[in-house]
C-alpha cells in the first residue's frame, strides 16, 4: 500500500504530460489554418490595440460648463410699443448653466389682476349654470369656477371663473417671430474638464486661443474649429433645422462636446470636438415646439398686477462626453493573453474539418487519438498500466 502510494506521488510531482502532436500535410486544412491565424491576428493588432488601444488603462470625465451670451434686438408689439430685448431679458436661466433657453417669441397679456371674469370657450363653454360647478377647476382653465355661466361674447356663454384677468388669448402666435434677430446672437461656451486617474486637467480654450483671438473669431467646424463663440443660427443650421421654424414656436437643440484623448502624446493634443444635434421634431402635430410662462408682477393702488408672458424659445443642452487612456502594463498582458487564447479557434475549426469532413478522417482519428481498454485478463501488473516508453509515442506524420 505504501509502496503505491509513493509511486502515485512520485507520479504526480516529478511527470509531466503534454498533449500528443500530429502533424497533417494537406494542403486545404493548412491553408483554412493560416488564414485563420491572419484573420485573428489583425483583430488583434488592427482593432483590439490599434483602435480600441487595448494596451491603455482608460479614465472617465468630471466636467463644468458655463455659458454667456451677447446679443440685442428691439421689438414694437402692440400695446406694449417699442422695446429692446438684451441678454438679461431673453436668456432663462440668468446663471449661464449648461441647459438653457433663448426666447424668440412672445405672447404677451398686459394688466392681468386676480378678479373674476369669463372662461375662453376652448375651457369653459356653458348653456346654463348647472354647467359650471362652483370650486371646480377645469385642466385647460385659467381659474376657479364660481358656478355662474356668463356670456364670453354675444354669441357664446363660458363659466364665470375667480383668476387672474383678463384671461389670456394665446392661440394667435406672431409670425415672423419676434426675436427672430436671436439667430445672429452668440453664444460663449467655457468648459473645464479633468481626469482624475491620471491627474490631468484641460479647458475648452486650448493652447493658441488669446484674448484678441476671442474678439473675432466665430466657430466654424472647418475652419475655425477650436473657436469657443458661436453664432445660434450656424448651431441650429448645423442641427440639421430650420432656425425659422424653430423661432416661431420653439425646439430644442442638443450641443455635445467630445473629449477622446490619448494621453500616451502630449497633452496639447487633447482637444474638444463640438457636434450639435437637433432633438425637436417637427413632424409631430402634438404639443409642437418649445414654451413656457412667467410673470412679472407690479403693486398699483393697492392692487397685485401682472404682466403675464408665454414664451416660445429654442432650448440648448449642452452635454460633455469623454474619455482618456493612457498605457498601462496590466491592460496590454491582459489583452495580449486574450489574443493569443483566441488563437485556439484556429485549431478547433481545423480540427473539425480534419476529423469531420476529409474524405481520410478516419485515417486522422487514429493518428490523433490513442485509445486505451483495459482487459480482465491482464495480469495485475500489467493493469497498473503500460510502459513508459509505450505511453509517449513519438510524433506521427500523416500523409494526405
Amino acid at each position: 500500500m505504501g509502496h503505491k502510494l509513493k509511486e502515485k506521488a512520485a507520479s504526480f510531482f516529478f511527470e509531466y504530460d503534454t498533449p500528443r502532436m500530429v502533424l497533417v500535410r494537406n494542403k486545404k486544412v493548412g491553408l483554412t489554418f493560416r488564414l485563420i491565424q491572419l484573420v485573428v491576428l489583425g483583430y488583434i493588432i488592427g482593432w483590439v490595440f490599434l483602435y480600441e488601444k487595448g494596451y491603455q488603462s482608460q479614465d472617465g470625465i468630471i466636467s463644468s460648463v458655463s455659458v454667456k451670451l451677447k446679443g440685442l434686438t428691439v421689438t414694437n408689439i402692440s400695446g406694449m410699443g417699442p422695446h429692446i430685448w438684451d441678454v438679461a431679458d431673453y436668456v432663462f436661466p440668468p446663471q449661464g448653466d449648461s441647459s438653457f433657453v433663448v426666447m424668440t417669441n412672445i405672447i404677451i397679456t398686459s394688466g392681468q389682476k386676480q378678479d373674476i371674469c369669463p372662461e375662453l370657450p376652448d375651457a369653459g363653454q356653458c348653456k346654463n349654470d348647472s354647467d359650471c360647478i362652483q370650486g371646480k377647476y377645469s385642466r385647460q382653465g385659467q381659474g376657479i369656477m364660481t358656478g355662474n355661466c356668463v356670456y364670453f361674447n354675444s354669441s357664446v356663454k363660458t363659466c364665470e371663473i375667480f383668476g387672474w384677468c383678463p384671461v389670456e388669448v394665446d392661440n394667435d402666435i406672431p409670425d415672423p417671430p419676434l426675436l427672430l434677430e436671436a439667430e445672429n446672437f452668440t453664444l460663449f461656451i467655457k468648459n473645464s474638464i479633468t481626469f482624475p486617474s491620471f491627474k490631468v486637467s484641460r479647458s475648452n480654450l486650448v493652447e493658441g486661443i488669446t484674448s484678441s483671438y476671442l474678439k473675432k473669431c466665430t466657430y466654424h467646424k472647418d475652419h475655425d474649429p477650436f473657436c469657443p463663440i458661436f453664432d445660434l443660427g450656424y448651431i441650429v443650421q448645423e442641427s440639421g433645422q430650420n432656425f425659422y421654424v424653430l423661432a416661431r414656436k420653439g425646439g430644442v437643440v442638443g450641443i455635445t462636446i467630445d473629449w477622446d484623448c490619448d494621453l500616451d502624446w502630449p497633452v496639447r493634443y487633447c482637444k474638444p470636438v463640438y457636434q450639435f444635434h437637433g432633438l425637436y421634431n417637427d413632424e409631430n402635430n402634438v404639443s409642437p415646439g418649445f414654451n413656457f410662462r412667467y410673470a412679472r408682477y407690479y403693486r398699483e393702488k393697492g392692487t397685485d398686477w401682472r404682466n403675464l408672458y408665454k414664451v416660445f424659445g429654442i432650448r440648448f443642452d449642452i452635454l460633455v462626453n469623454g474619455k482618456a487612456g493612457k498605457f498601462d502594463i496590466i491592460p496590454t498582458m491582459t489583452t495580449i493573453g486574450s489574443g493569443i487564447g483566441i488563437f485556439g479557434v484556429a485549431s478547433i475549426i481545423c480540427d473539425l474539418l480534419l476529423l469531420n469532413f476529409l474524405s481520410r478522417r478516419d485515417y486522422y482519428k487514429q493518428r490523433k487519438y490513442k485509445y486505451a481498454e483495459m482487459k480482465s485478463s491482464m495480469p495485475e501488473k500489467e493493469e497498473a498500466g503500460p510502459s513508459p516508453m509505450y505511453d509517449r509515442p513519438n510524433n506521427v506524420m500523416g500523409s494526405q
